[in-house]
């Protein structure tokens, strides 16, 4: 992050006029899906609020989300990014914020735009160009080590959820040694264990990003 505005903590004033946007990242399977139905569900009530999802080829999450009933159908927009899905959500980004603008224009003021990417690697990040903060998802049926394997979506993401911990005795996987793992790759950023389909982790998530929102809103200190 070598200029200010690449900083998850710039907020500028220009910033307020707008949505306040979240990417949210993982590996395909881990529950990307599921949780930004969840935080639509839960909090829709309290925030205006959008979504704008990626898949390489087809608009097959935002079907899901519409099916789902989560939001009014207007309020998701698809993006088909036809490339890897961390190019279109950190090397060029154009087409989600074209996405991001569309969606303002159709419903107008959004309070919260959640930005789900294609599923990705454990290299996946955001630009700050395009969200305010970001939040990686992991899942331990995708192994328990994946955590200690690090990479920048697990490192440097602004929230780790660790999903599916239901699973791990299904799936022989030491939750307790994951959130270690991922604890010690994070230092001081956060961490949440989620079990996203049984509401597990939910309101720590939700209370994460209202947290987060008020601090942008603020603005920096004097």
């Amino acid at each position: 992050m070598s200029r200010l505005t690449d900083s998850p903590q710039y907020c500028g004033p220009a910033d307020r006029d707008r949505a306040w946007r979240v990417g949210i990242g993982g590996p395909v399977g881990s529950g990307k899906t599921a949780l930004v139905a969840s935080l639509c569900e839960r909090m829709k009530a309290t925030f205006p609020i959008g979504v704008v999802t990626n898949d390489i080829f087809t608009t097959e999450d935002a079907d899901t989300l519409r099916r789902m009933g989560v939001l009014d159908p207007d309020r998701i927009v698809a993006v088909r990014t036809g490339c890897c899905p961390h190019t279109a959500i950190r090397d060029d980004i154009g087409a989600n914020l074209d996405a991001v603008e569309q969606l303002e224009r159709a419903v107008g003021p959004v309070g919260v735009i959640l930005i789900e990417s294609g599923g990705d690697n454990l290299t996946a990040t955001f630009s700050y160009g395009l969200v305010d903060r970001q939040i990686f998802v992991l899942d331990v049926a995708g192994g328990d080590d994946v955590a200690r394997k690090g990479g920048p979506g697990v490192t440097r993401s602004d929230l780790l959820v660790v999903n599916k911990v239901d699973l791990a005795p299904l799936v022989g996987a030491d939750v307790d040694r994951m959130l270690s793992d991922a604890k010690a790759a994070r230092g001081t950023l956060p961490v949440i264990p989620t079990a996203v389909r049984h509401g597990q982790g939910i309101d720590r998530v939700i209370g994460w990003l209202v947290d987060e929102r008020r601090r942008t809103l603020a603005g920096p200190g004097p």
